[in-house]
């Protein structure tokens, strides 16, 4: 039986990685900040029906004495760097906070390897974030970078760090540089999740109005869930190496909007307006990536359309509102 260990195992990608290893018959562990609430710290492992069935581990990836000691007890044949401050709009203001959590802990945890667990293969969330004012039209892995949020700078920070680790010490480490990808299980700050969560309780009846941003922004939007696919193919391939995971489609926010509402039957013109508040001080305008590396070497490619994640989405927003649930 393979071990693997997922920081950041109560987020999105840290619930979906979980019900994946768990199916091909790992043994999971996570690392969990027990500064986060109690309450909500498992909600979608819930949701997935999987809490009993992961081991969960007190630390934080901003303390290596506790990474060192984790990794020595689990001693796990992957290991899987999940956890960030990964809300791009909150990296402007806590920007050393995000310095220190998505850049300078991703070396607290190679450092930890390099020391405790050489062996193990290293998978580490990277993000299109980093391509920020794109240098390409199409985002392939040999496209500059240009990040334009602290978020963005972070993540740079960690990738490049990857790389080194591998290139100086041997590691087994790998970069997934995932374009943006969503699923019920996507935070409410983040904007395709506040847009099917407002949607759907506007269809009960439980408010009128949604306000956002940028609505020119365009991303190239896929599933959680065929995403984390890809970080475990990623480990099992006998030389490490650095991918773009995406769909190689793109729409604007508004069309995603426009989705969601029409999804329920309703007008997007009826409910939506614009709050300056929510633009960024840097905007990133456009992304697409070029999945094409992925497709050929790990044979992966994304299977979920975007109408389809997004009535997913909806779906799960109704069930909610109408439960009086929240995640």
């Amino acid at each position: 039986m393979k071990v693997a260990l997922i920081t950041g195992i109560t987020g999105q990608d840290g619930a979906y990685l979980a019900q994946l290893l768990l199916g091909k018959g790992y043994q999971v562990h996570g690392l969990v900040r027990r500064s986060a609430s109690a309450d909500v710290i498992g909600t979608r492992l819930k949701w997935l029906g999987i809490e009993n069935d992961v081991q969960l581990h007190d630390g934080n990836l901003t303390d290596l004495s506790s990474l060192i000691r984790i990794i020595d007890t689990v001693k796990p044949d992957e290991l899987y760097n999940l956890g960030a401050q990964s809300f791009v709009k909150s990296s402007w203001q806590q920007p050393l906070l995000t310095g220190q959590v998505t850049g300078i802990s991703v070396t607290n945890v190679l450092e930890a390897l390099r020391i405790v667990s050489p062996k193990t293969r290293f998978y580490q969330a990277s993000t299109s974030e980093m391509f920020g004012l794109i240098q390409a039209e199409r985002q392939s892995e040999k496209t500059p970078f240009y990040p334009r949020s602290p978020y963005g700078v972070a993540k740079l920070y960690g990738h490049w760090m990857t790389v080194n680790y591998r290139e100086s010490f041997n590691l087994h480490a790998s970069s997934g540089i995932l374009f943006n990808h969503e699923s019920p299980l996507r935070g409410i700050e983040f904007v395709t999740r506040k847009i099917t969560h407002s949607v759907a309780r506007i269809k009960l009846g439980l408010q009128d109005k949604l306000a956002l941003g940028n609505m020119d922004a365009t991303r190239d939007w896929g599933h959680a869930r065929d995403y984390v696919e890809a970080m475990w193919l990623m480990l099992q391939q006998e030389t490490p190496d650095d991918y773009v995971i995406a769909t190689g489609r793109t729409v604007s926010v508004r069309s995603f909007c426009k989705l969601a509402f029409e999804a329920v039957g309703l007008k997007m013109e009826d409910h939506v307006y614009i709050d300056p508040q929510f633009f960024r001080p840097a905007e990133v305008e456009v992304l697409l990536g070029d999945p094409s590396k992925a497709k050929a070497k790990l044979g992966w490619e994304a299977r979920t359309t975007l109408e389809q994640l997004v009535v997913e989405m909806i779906e799960a927003d109704m069930k909610r509102a109408k439960d009086g649930v929240t995640l």
